[in-house]
């Protein structure tokens, strides 16, 4: 059985891959999305400014959160809980995107296949910030002081203010 610690890390570690590779495949590399975001010519390039934005955002917020995880304590609750808040920021945003006058998860003449009634955007953010909250979960279990396991000693605790 995989220690608490050891999947959290791991369900976090995912979402830290999605988010450094997942804007950058989808807007600018892989065709079919490309041709939706920085290789649609009906947008102006001030739009693909912000785009271009997004993805580098989330590339430097996946690796910030990554670093986090790979450190001594990474597993732990403190260190693990600050790196699931910075990936869980351009997945909320994404969500928050949405209630802003004028904003659309797709433009018109676009039609993506939808997947259990919702655009793959959207649910790929569910899914993501579900495995984020899952790993918080996890960790939170593993603390220091919980039931399940004994205290351990401050040296080996590692982490922001552990």
């Amino acid at each position: 059985m995989i220690p608490l610690g050891n999947a959290a890390r791991l369900l976090a570690g995912v979402v830290a891959l999605a988010t450094i590779f997942g804007a950058l495949l989808a807007d600018f590399l892989i065709p079919a999305g490309a041709a939706q975001h920085l290789r649609n010519d009906a947008w102006p390039p001030h739009a693909k400014f912000h785009d271009a934005q997004y993805i580098v955002m989330s590339l430097l917020l996946g690796v910030i959160a990554l670093v986090l995880l790979m450190r001594r304590g990474g597993d732990r609750f403190p260190t693990l809980g600050w790196a699931c808040a910075v990936l869980a920021v351009p997945w909320l945003a994404l969500l928050g995107a949405l209630l802003f006058p004028g904003t659309a998860i797709q433009d018109p003449e676009f039609d993506n296949p939808s997947a259990l009634g919702l655009h793959p955007q959207i649910l790929l953010s569910l899914i993501l910030l579900a495995l984020l909250l899952a790993a918080v979960a996890l960790a939170a279990r593993q603390r220091p002081g919980a039931a399940a396991e004994p205290r351990r000693a401050d040296s080996d605790r590692g982490g922001f203010g552990a």
